[in-house]
């Protein structure tokens, strides 16, 4: 088939995020456009997916069983979200099994469900990882995996406890890229030795997956990844589904985490046929939008290219290097500075720091109310990374856990986090780079007190929000 040049524009075409034009006001009441760099957190929509979401709003049914129209089409484009999810990280029907969840806490929470383990088994997870997948293999006998002093996996390490268990290691999950420091593990580097030593691969790949192209590659091969989690709200679907891909064998029976609708054949006063696949653990009526707009967001990510969407966030990742080194008394975590500029090593465009002589939640409040960023600060349900990064002992940090569980105040370690997306430009770098410098210079032009919640913000502002809200609640 021929393309038209019209197509291939089209095709080149970045996709449009909602909201990356909205005015925000500060603490002063100007008001000034929003520069988001919260992305690691949760994205907004794209357009696309906004417009797939409305349109279909009309012809939403219930999915699987339903004669009438808008259900069998409802169940037709719930369905061809699985295949969607398939080509998106490279697997097939023929080996996998998708099965939709909320987000990746869930499928992580559901594959720990699913790892039944032997006597002497266990799971592996490294220091690096989300409290996402972390916590829970905690429940389960596992060992942390521990990191070099710039916050690497150690593979020495990993090897090490592979070697040392002989084989009763059945699991090793990993996050394919990390929230804090925006490092790649080399997943296929440590899915040739997971694999050597007898073992299975799970990857937690919210953080990649809206930056980067991910493939689970040829079951059985060396090199393969078994299993993948991921969320719609951090690829530009925030509509609460999410998926968990995983070797059809590991659903094919066994005790489903919930239970409910859809989950049983049949059942009868003397007992339970339960259902088989992705039915066994999607109870209760599933997210069919979210679904939906998850499957228009891995399409339209695919229509314009991940190597497309790498090539944009390298770009303004190296450009964000080069400004924030201007920043007097920055430290950045992770990488260093020239391994970044060079572009010797690819990471994600993930920024966490400290400012000399700045709290790092006042950081974040004065770039969000005299600057219009947005940005993250604390831990970034990331506790035992963080405190790697910043060299919290553990002792320090059993204190603190200590104190915190007897009611005493704890000064919480924590960085500033900025994180890019496809609506970012060299522009809100610079906005963010500008208020850093002020900052620095001492330019604070707000008061700022904590709120009711905990939260830190500008004196006078607590109910600057009300009449907002009302809007959306009207």
């Amino acid at each position: 088939m021929t393309i038209t040049v019209e197509q291939q524009k089209a095709t080149n075409v970045r996709p449009r995020v909602v909201g990356s034009r909205t005015e925000v006001p500060l603490w002063n009441g100007e008001r000034v456009r929003y520069v988001n760099l919260d992305s690691a957190a949760s994205t907004p929509p794209l357009a696309k997916v906004r417009q797939v979401v409305d349109e279909f709003a009309s012809w939403y049914s219930s999915v699987h069983r339903g004669a009438g129209y808008k259900s069998r089409l409802s169940t037709y484009l719930y369905e061809n979200a699985r295949d969607v999810v398939m080509r998106f990280v490279g697997t097939t029907p023929r080996t996998h099994v998708v099965v939709f969840v909320r987000n990746t806490t869930e499928a992580l929470n559901l594959l720990a469900h699913r790892t039944l383990l032997e006597e002497d088994e266990l799971v592996l997870c490294t220091k690096m990882e989300h409290h996402s997948n972390l916590l829970p293999w905690l429940r389960k006998p596992h060992e942390v995996v521990q990191l070099t002093e710039d916050g690497r996996v150690d593979m020495d390490d990993l090897k090490q406890r592979l070697e040392r268990h002989k084989g009763k290691v059945k699991l090793v999950t990993i996050s394919a890229a990390s929230n804090v420091t925006g490092l790649m593990a080399d997943i296929k580097a440590v899915a040739r030795l997971v694999h050597a030593h007898g073992a299975k691969l799970a990857v937690d790949a919210a953080q990649l997956t809206p930056h980067r192209a991910l493939s689970m590659g040829t079951p059985g091969t060396a090199d393969c990844i078994d299993v993948v989690a991921f969320s719609g709200h951090k690829l530009y679907a925030p509509y609460g589904a999410g998926a968990l891909v995983v070797p059809a064998t590991l659903f094919a029976d066994g005790d489903p985490m919930l239970v409910g609708g859809g989950t049983a054949c049949l059942v009868t006063s003397s007992g339970v046929k339960w259902a088989t696949g992705s039915d066994l653990e999607e109870a209760g009526s599933p997210n069919v939008v979210g679904v939906v707009a998850m499957a228009a967001a891995l399409e339209e990510l695919m229509r314009y290219g991940m190597d497309q969407v790498a090539k944009h966030e390298r770009e303004l990742t190296r450009y964000a290097v080069r400004r924030l080194r201007t920043v007097p008394g920055l430290r950045l975590f992770g990488p260093t500075w020239d391994s970044m500029l060079t572009g010797g090593e690819d990471r994600l465009g993930v920024f966490c720091f400290t400012i000399d002589g700045q709290p790092y939640e006042k950081v974040a409040a004065v770039l969000a109310n005299e600057w219009g960023v947005g940005v993250r600060s604390g831990c970034f349900c990331a506790h035992l990374y963080v405190s790697h990064l910043l060299g919290v002992s553990d002792e320090d940090a059993a204190d603190s856990r200590e104190r915190l569980i007897s009611g005493l105040p704890v000064d919480l370690p924590g960085m500033v986090r900025a994180s890019l997306g496809l609506a970012n430009s060299k522009s809100d770098i610079d906005r963010l780079v500008s208020g850093l410098q002020a900052i620095t210079r001492g330019e604070i032009r707000a008061q700022y007190e904590h709120n009711e919640h905990g939260d830190l913000e500008p004196v006078g502002d607590q109910h600057l929000f009300e009449a907002h809200g009302a809007s959306f609640m009207a």
